[in-house]
């Protein structure tokens, strides 16, 4: 569907105020479908993203910190997100040994068995959502990571 007939838009200004609305649309779009996925599993895109950069971790414990740095949505609080988890048994947080005012961050097994779960739903949901040949999923992509310069 094109984003004149999703916002009900005749036309726009000019194409880079049509590119903005585009994505923005798109992202809304997505994150949709993913808060949909995740919700009979409890969790939100966000929590999704902090179980993801601590599975990627191999075991090794991380900073709240280190897991804002590498968050997709710069905006999220990763203090709020990591204690919502640990509620929910999905990680752990540790003293660091070496620094007792840092605090480690560890995914469960509860945690990976959760991202194991949801790991052929993810792939399949992409797929769906990108409905692009794998020629033109290279392109967006380079395209994308030009635009952000």
């Amino acid at each position: 569907m094109r984003i004149e007939e999703a916002i009900k838009q005749k036309e726009f200004k000019d194409p880079y105020n049509k590119a903005i609305v585009n994505l923005l649309y798109t992202h809304s779009h997505i994150v949709s479908k993913q808060s949909s996925l995740f919700k009979p599993f409890g969790l939100s895109p966000e929590q999704y993203n902090v179980l993801r950069i601590l599975r990627g971790q191999n075991g090794n414990p991380i900073t709240v910190s280190s897991i804002q740095e590498r968050m997709l949505n710069k905006m999220s609080n990763a203090s709020r997100l990591v204690e919502k988890l640990k509620q929910k048994n999905l990680v752990v947080r540790e003293e660091c040994p070496s620094d007792r005012r840092q605090v480690d961050i560890l995914i469960t097994e509860k945690g990976m068995q959760i991202l194991n779960q949801l790991e052929e739903e993810i792939y399949g949901l992409n797929r769906k959502l990108v409905q692009l040949s794998e020629e033109e999923v290279d392109i967006l992509n380079s395209l994308l990571d030009k635009l952000r310069g």
